[in-house]
């Protein structure tokens, strides 16, 4: 012990000891500070894997999503196009208007045909009765036979110039 209380009353060994200890504390400090340091590396690194891996799994959730909504775009481009030609397609079809005056012109055609002389007193006279004949198909049960059977409600004409005659 007295080596030791010799040694500590030395003035090199008492500024050595007051030297080392910062010093000790210091390299102390800065070890603790890597390690904490080296921690933290490894807690971003890991938090950083994580939020790539995040944004990888979103990133292919909004391309499968914008891929099906690019699927049900194109369907519904292809379906817009189907029915815009099945609209020009279903217009250029003649309408019932037109067909009840084309059936009407038809009656009176035939009528026409059966009695050729004075055209135009013939014609009007036809016409006439086309009409009178297409109004009766459009009511009560001559309607309901015609929508059944069409070809049957035009042979009117012929059955009354047979007996008119």
């Amino acid at each position: 012990m007295e080596f030791l209380k010799h040694l500590l009353s030395e003035p090199f060994v008492l500024g050595l000891m007051v030297g080392l200890l910062p010093t000790a504390l210091a390299w102390k400090s800065a070890l603790s500070t890597r390690l904490l340091a080296k921690k933290e590396r490894q807690k971003h690194t890991k938090e950083l894997d994580e939020l790539q891996t995040h944004l990888q799994t979103q990133l292919k959730i909004n391309a499968s999503g914008n891929e099906s909504l690019q699927k049900e775009l194109d369907q519904l481009r292809a379906q817009n196009e189907t029915l815009r030609i099945n609209l020009a397609a279903s217009q250029q079809k003649p309408g019932r208007a037109e067909m009840r005056h084309l059936q009407i012109t038809e009656a009176a055609v035939r009528s026409m045909r059966e009695q050729a002389p004075g055209f135009a007193q013939a014609w009007e006279r036809a016409l006439r009765e086309a009409e009178q004949l297409a109004e009766q198909q459009d009511h009560g049960l001559v309607k309901l036979v015609r929508r059944m059977i069409p070809a049957l409600g035009q042979g009117k004409n012929k059955s009354d110039s047979t007996s008119a005659e």
